[in-house]
């Protein structure tokens, strides 16, 4: 018994850092938009926007190469179909910002036409906020549930 707690804890104890620094991507992608959204009357520079796009594009395929395959790793390992189940709900709707996310950065990440940034900062502030709603419950329902039986 002892022998499986140790290999779960080596197994998924990990898990725990990947989130953490996970979630600091997700505080550097929220504190550069908040920058941009600071002013709404006046333009962001382009460069500012390039830096929250590559924020952007980055904290989102952490989610999706690394993150989420963690996550459902570990609820199988646990055998918890409630939380798989659950979390293929999560999935799709992280999917739906995902393209947001990735439409937002194909229009701003070359282009100093920023005529109509304002409105696709508010959008892409209401879907960020979706997505983390999501992942926050992917962590929960995935990774703490669990998180006495890996320690």
């Amino acid at each position: 018994m002892l022998e499986n707690c140790e290999s779960a804890k080596e197994r998924w104890g990990g898990v725990s850092n990947i989130i953490d620094r996970w979630l600091q991507e997700r505080q550097a992608l929220l504190v550069r938009y908040c920058s941009l959204t600071e002013s709404p009357d006046k333009e962001p520079a382009p460069e500012w926007v390039q830096e929250v796009c590559q924020l952007l594009v980055d904290y989102v395929s952490a989610g999706h190469f690394e993150v989420y395959d963690q996550l459902v790793k570990e609820a199988r390992e646990f055998d918890d179909e409630d939380a798989l189940k659950e979390a293929r709900t999560l999935i799709r709707t992280i999917d739906l910002t995902t393209e947001y996310a990735l439409d937002f950065n194909d229009k701003y990440l070359e282009t100093d036409d920023l005529s109509t940034i304002s409105a696709d900062l508010s959008k892409l502030g209401e879907v960020l906020a979706n997505r983390f709603e999501a992942e926050d419950r992917m962590i929960e329902v995935l990774h703490t549930s669990h998180k006495d039986l890996v320690t």
